[in-house]
C-alpha cells in the first residue's frame, strides 16, 4: 500500500519535535513548493528561531507562459516577490529565502558539466545545514525530479552529510501510481502544525499568481485548484525519511 494513502495511520509528531532538525535547509522547485509542503514546519522553525533557509531552485516562469501582461522577467520577479511575502507570513525574514533562477521545466541534466557546476553552487548554499527538505524523489514534476538529483550531488559535496527529509506534493495526487512512495520504502511521520496553519494558510495565499485569476490574459496558465489547495490545508505535514541517496550501504534512516 502507498504511503500517502490513508496518512493519518503514520506516527504524528509534537511541534517542538521540529528544533531536532537544527539549521534547515527546504529546497522548493519552483516558488509556492515551500509553502505548500513544508510551511508548518518553516513556521515552526521560525517561531523557536532556529536557523533556517528557503531556497527556491527554478524561476517558476512557465506557470503562465503566453501572458502578454507578465512576460516572463515579470512574471519572476512577481514570483519572487510572492515568496518573500510568504516566508515573512510564516514568521521567516524575507531574505531567508535564496533564488537560484534556473528555468522553469529546464534544469540542467544529471551527468553534464552544468549539472556539475550547480550542484556545486547549490552545495555552497546549503552549507552549515544539519537538515536539508527536498521534494519527494519521484514527485510527478520534472523540477521536482530534478531539484532532486541535483541536492543530492550537492549534498554529496557538504563536509557534514546533513539528515535528509522529502515532503510530497503532487504525489499526493498519485496516491497510487507508481510515482508514490510504497511501504518499506520510506520512514513516513507526521508534524503537528495545528498552531501555525493560519500561518500557512496566509503563506499560500501570498502566492497570488498560483491561486487566484491574478494574471487573466493566459488561457493555459497554471492555478492550484481547490482541491489541490485542501490537501495541504490539514493540520499535520507529512515527511519521508529515508536512506541518504548519494551514501552507499544498506537500508536505513537518519
Amino acid at each position: 500500500m502507498s504511503i500517502l494513502l490513508n496518512p493519518e495511520r503514520h506516527p504524528l509528531r509534537p511541534p517542538h519535535d521540529a528544533l531536532a532538525l537544527g539549521a534547515t535547509a527546504v529546497l522548493a522547485p519552483h516558488p509556492d513548493d515551500e509553502s505548500l509542503g513544508c510551511g508548518g514546519l518553516l513556521a515552526l522553525l521560525a517561531e523557536a528561531g532556529a536557523p533556517t533557509r528557503v531556497v527556491v531552485v527554478t524561476d517558476g516562469c512557465k506557470s503562465h507562459p503566453n501572458s502578454a501582461a507578465y512576460p516572463a522577467p515579470r512574471l519572476r520577479q512577481l514570483r519572487e516577490a510572492e515568496a518573500r511575502a510568504a516566508v515573512a507570513a510564516l514568521g521567516l525574514d524575507p531574505d531567508a529565502v535564496t533564488f537560484l533562477r534556473h528555468p522553469d521545466c529546464g534544469l540542467p541534466e544529471e551527468g553534464s558539466p552544468a549539472f556539475d557546476r550547480a550542484a556545486g553552487e547549490l552545495a555552497e548554499v546549503l552549507t552549515g545545514a544539519e537538515t536539508v527538505l527536498v521534494p519527494w524523489r519521484r514527485d510527478p514534476h520534472c523540477d521536482h525530479v530534478g531539484t532532486w538529483a541535483l541536492a543530492c550531488a550537492a549534498a554529496a559535496q557538504m563536509d557534514e552529510p546533513p539528515r535528509w527529509i522529502e515532503y510530497p506534493v503532487w504525489a499526493w495526487s498519485a496516491a497510487e501510481g507508481d510515482a508514490a512512495p510504497r511501504a518499506g520504502e520510506a520512514q513516513a511521520w507526521r508534524l503537528d502544525v495545528t498552531d501555525v496553519l493560519d500561518r500557512k494558510r496566509r503563506a499560500i495565499a501570498a502566492h497570488r499568481s498560483q491561486t487566484t485569476a491574478l494574471i487573466d490574459d493566459d488561457p493555459d496558465g497554471f492555478t492550484l485548484d481547490d482541491e489541490t489547495l485542501a490537501l495541504f490545508e490539514r493540520p499535520w505535514e507529512l515527511f519521508l525519511e529515508t536512506r541518504r541517496p548519494w551514501c552507499p550501504g544498506p537500508f536505513g534512516f537518519a
